[in-house]
């Protein structure tokens, strides 16, 4: 049973990933008939901690023995995360918990802190996009997983950057206490119980750019002709190569083939449209190259987790939808 939980702080930590873990978990709710939590926040670096906002400090009275009555230990986000040592203290508390039942939780950057402490070897993780490279490089033994909101490799559950930890952290009450309790709590937060969708459609994945001395013209063409149908043979002769010999020198510029190229542009200028036209589904899948709404929205969806509906509410509202 969920009763007792702390988040436990390193300096730099970011104040909306602190400040997500005490809304879920550290305010008392009885009002409403909902759990109390035993919370505590925890320094693993002294009664007084920075922040990444400038003159901002925490200070708290636990320390990091806090941290093994806890049943769910939470690491915020910080900005030194990704470059530090940390405290060995802190890795053998985690570690502890674990092993005797407790879960733990990170938001963002404190995954690498749970990465340090062993917990991610053999486990999917999630964590914000940007970090997803450097934690793959550091961390060989786990899979991360970058395009997702958050993981559940329980007892160890793992979050991308900011609102995603309000994300996890009402999917584990929704997993410990249910769905009731749940949605509760994210009513009064005024924040969905659950969000569609992932990270994917956050990301910004420009298209490489590189010396693409061979097919360069044909990159210009293609990108200026997406709602037109066209063959690699096509292609080919505009470069005036052979298929197999095109279909190679655009590997080798581009690191991806013809198909892939123009199947990411298209979503690209669909997330464009989406973004800043009121354009009906169909007009849009016209002006890509999908041709039809369904076939937009299966490469949409297929591409980056969520439906063309889905994504022009959250980035332009629901009467935009």
């Amino acid at each position: 049973m969920l009763k007792n939980v702390a988040t436990v702080l390193l300096d730099g930590v970011h104040p909306f990933e602190l400040g997500v873990v005490c809304e879920v978990f550290g305010l008392d709710r009885s009002d409403e008939g909902l759990p109390v939590y035993d919370f505590a926040v925890v320094s693993a670096e002294g009664p007084a901690l920075g922040t990444h906002v400038p003159g901002l400090t925490v200070s708290t009275p636990y320390g990091i023995d806090r941290l093994d009555e806890a049943d769910l230990i939470a690491v915020p986000a910080s900005d030194a995360n990704v470059a530090r040592e940390y405290p060995p203290e802190l890795l053998a508390a985690l570690r502890r918990a674990v092993d005797r039942g407790a879960r733990v939780l990170s938001v963002c950057s404190g995954v690498f802190v749970l990465g340090a402490a062993g917990l991610l070897d053999g486990r999917r993780c999630a964590v914000h996009w940007r970090h997803a490279d450097l934690l793959a490089r550091r961390f060989p033994r786990t899979r991360v997983e970058p395009d997702v909101l958050y993981v559940d490799e329980d007892p160890v559950f793992t979050s991308a950057g900011t609102s995603a930890g309000i994300d996890a952290c009402l999917h584990i009450v929704r997993k410990e206490q249910g769905p009731e309790v749940a949605t509760k709590i994210a009513r009064r937060m005024v924040v969905p119980p659950h969000r569609d969708g992932g990270q994917a459609q956050y990301i910004e994945r420009p298209l490489p750019e590189g010396p693409c001395d061979t097919v360069g013209g044909v990159l210009a063409w293609m990108t200026e002709h997406l709602d037109e149908e066209v063959t690699v043979e096509q292609l080919a002769a505009r470069a005036l190569m052979a298929p197999r010999t095109f279909a190679r020198r655009f590997q080798q510029e581009t690191g991806t083939t013809p198909y892939r190229w123009i199947l990411r542009q298209r979503v690209l200028l669909a997330q464009e449209l989406l973004e800043g036209t009121d354009e009906t589904m169909d007009a849009i899948a016209g002006r890509t190259g999908f041709g039809t709404a369904a076939a937009l929205r299966h490469q949409f969806v297929k591409s980056l987790g969520t439906t063309p509906n889905a994504y022009r509410r959250a980035f332009r509202g629901p009467e935009a939808a």
